[in-house]
């Protein structure tokens, strides 16, 4: 289906796609303007092979206005499950699930109809989005599995690596009553928030075994969750209701929840959308064969209207109906910058929707072929998204660590201390027109050293320092990371990090363990005890950054002071025009591997952070005029 085609079919603008649940009646309604007829498919199970499965017949719907289908079938029909079968003009005919399901049966090839009130925890009506300021924000990465399968995690087995490990409080090392696991861990560390790699169904794992392992970047149904998470995967309900039991653990930790959205491709070319509208929802190239962009072979085409439709109610639903706080976009550049903006509109429309995070990752994983003139949501067209929409800053990652595409290339803390230039504009968000993008506000910025893409921050480091034992301490490798954390934790912009950076995860030198093992993924519970130290000291970073908002940008219109220093050292005032109010902290950054001299500004000053220690209220004896910097270190002072 070519530009023309896609834009001549007729377009439906309501927001009742998919199965709406009544207790008298479900109406089912599909937009598959192509297809000549369609049929509704019910089934008793959401699998042939489950007890008291049935086959309960097919109706045939009705064509219905804007290139729908529709069915309204009287009673009560929660828990029942369906497909959609259709026929097309040329002879062809297709069984799809509904791209708009809100839960599905095991293996998600049957959708289900749901009846949200009956799939919510206790006490879900009452849940609310945490309010943090924008200053204090900062984003924590894990994958749902990640974070509790280890068995020293002290979480019930039955929940280890589900949605329902993020609801055990209490818990502790192999029970030790000393140091904190799981959601415990989380409410101590300090972030604000928790970004999850994908929660939606997805298609490689078996959700019945759960002996499988991905990191969920293959989507299948995407308004539903993942059904391996759940503790039954059998019943389409049960899955809804303890990801949302999740969100609102989270939620009642002071945590704010981002989910990190794939809608860039889908897993299948084939997929449940392709099946509607065969030639519709993917790319191709004007041979016919499909963009391969994603890396995938099937990438969406957000700038047709059904599609940027489809991604707005789908962020929309998952604002709505699961109280989350943010969405990260998988190869962001693969949308559209109208589809973005509109994204950014839907949500800001809802009740506290201004609140809700949206930020991806500014780049393609290969070529595309966008249709109607569309820009891609890149970091080049930062001025024409919403300020509020952001973007992961690799020129900052690179800067501070070293290049993620060759292993032994160094950073301004591990080698390379002209990146220092670099470093510099990290600190003003690259808002000063020194790279191929201009910013318009902090915000729009996510400053960060390491995701779940490429090595951890410890492997990377290793692999720079040449030493292969990476499970090994090393004290140098630890000043390093520490480092590492202390310029992006007083950059301006917002602060992420992968879970576990703060205790030096390693997974062994892997840079790309998306498919597994778990046991190479999971997080290490007994390293997280044993570099109590390094923790402690994210934290004490992290509580500088929401008791000084001036370091974020994002309290007024200041910039920093630049401070006058020798060689690679850097300095600089957060300043508070904004607030009319003199700088109070003083910042330096020292990569040298020996001691440094650095002139004070005037004042006494007294630490927040001497490189190996970090807290919110001062320590240790005042200085004045200049101050000894520690080896490989950031150095945070506050004026008395």
């Amino acid at each position: 289906m070519n530009e023309t085609q896609a834009s001549q079919l007729p377009v439906y603008a309501g927001n009742d796609l998919g199965a709406v649940w009544r207790s008298s009646a479900t109406a089912f309604r599909l937009w598959a303007p192509t297809a000549c007829s369609a049929a509704l498919h019910r089934f008793a199970t959401g699998t042939d092979a489950e007890p008291e499965a049935a086959d309960l017949g097919t109706m045939p719907m009705q064509r219905s206005e804007g290139g729908t289908w529709y069915l309204k079938l009287s009673g009560d029909l929660a828990g029942q499950y369906y497909q959609y079968e259709l026929q097309f003009p040329d002879g062809t005919s297709t069984v799809t699930a509904d791209p708009y399901a809100h839960a599905a049966g095991a293996g998600g090839t049957r959708s289900m109809v749901l009846n949200q009130a009956a799939a919510v925890p206790d006490g879900w009506q009452k849940d609310e989005r945490p309010a943090i300021p924008a200053h204090a924000r900062s984003v924590w990465e894990v994958h749902v599995a990640d974070f509790t399968a280890d068995p020293a995690s002290g979480v019930p087995q039955a929940y280890r690596g589900k949605f329902m490990g993020f609801t055990v409080d209490g818990t502790t090392l192999n029970g030790d009553g000393v140091h904190p696991t799981g959601l415990s861990y989380l409410k101590r560390l300090g972030v604000t928030h928790v970004q999850l790699q994908p929660i939606f169904d997805f298609a490689t794992v078996d959700e019945v075994s759960g002996e499988d392992y991905n990191w969920g970047y293959d989507p299948l149904n995407y308004n539903l969750p993942e059904g391996s998470y759940a503790t039954d995967a059998f019943h389409g309900e049960v899955r809804v209701r303890e990801c949302r039991a999740m969100v609102q653990a989270l939620h009642s930790a002071g945590l704010g929840v981002v989910m990190d959205v794939v809608y860039n491709h889908t897993y299948y070319s084939n997929s449940w959308l392709e099946r509607t509208v065969p030639g519709y929802w993917n790319r191709r190239w004007e041979n016919g064969s499909l963009t391969n962009g994603s890396g995938c072979g099937c990438d969406l085409a957000s700038e047709r209207t059904m599609v940027r439709k489809y991604l707005v109610d789908s962020c929309v639903y998952w604002a709505k109906e699961y109280h989350v706080d943010g969405f990260r976009f998988d190869l962001m550049a693969l949308h559209d910058v109208d589809t973005m903006n509109a994204i950014r509109a839907a949500l800001d429309a809802l009740p506290g929707g201004e609140d809700i995070l949206m930020y991806g990752e500014p780049w393609q994983g290969g070529s595309t072929r966008m249709e109607h003139g569309a820009i891609p949501a890149n970091k080049q067209a930062a001025g024409l998204l919403d300020s509020r929409i952001g973007f992961f800053c690799d020129n900052t990652r690179d800067a501070i660590k070293g290049g993620v595409f060759n292993a032994g290339s160094a950073g301004y803390i591990n080698g390379d201390m002209h990146c220092g230039y670099r470093v510099l504009h990290s600190i003003l968000a690259w808002r000063g027109g020194q790279a191929d993008f201009m910013p318009q506000a902090p915000g729009q910025v996510v400053q960060y050293v390491s995701a779940h893409d490429n090595y951890t921050l410890w492997d990377k480091l290793k692999c720079v320092a040449r030493r292969g034992d990476y499970a090994a301490p090393d004290a140098d490798l630890l000043a390093q990371n520490r480092m590492a954390a202390g310029i992006y934790l007083t950059c301006q912009g917002l602060p992420f990090m992968q879970g576990g950076e703060e205790f030096a995860r390693t997974k062994h030198g892997d840079h790309n363990t998306y498919r597994g093992p778990l046991e190479l993924n999971r997080l290490d519970w007994t390293r997280a005890a044993q570099l109590e130290e390094l923790v402690q000291y994210y934290h004490g970073l992290l509580e500088i950054r929401k008791a000084y908002p001036e370091l974020s940008g994002m309290a007024g219109d200041a910039e920093p002071c630049i401070l006058s220093l020798p060689g690679w050292l850097i300095g600089f005032v957060p300043e508070r025009r904004g607030e009319s109010l003199p700088g109070r902290l003083a910042v330096y950054y020292n990569p040298e591997r020996t001691r440094q001299w650095a002139a004070l500004p005037a004042g006494s000053w007294r630490y927040l952070c001497d490189g190996t220690h970090a807290a919110a209220e001062p320590f240790g004896p005042a200085c004045r005029n200049a101050i000894e910097l520690a080896p490989v270190s950031v150095t945070i002072l506050k004026v008395e």
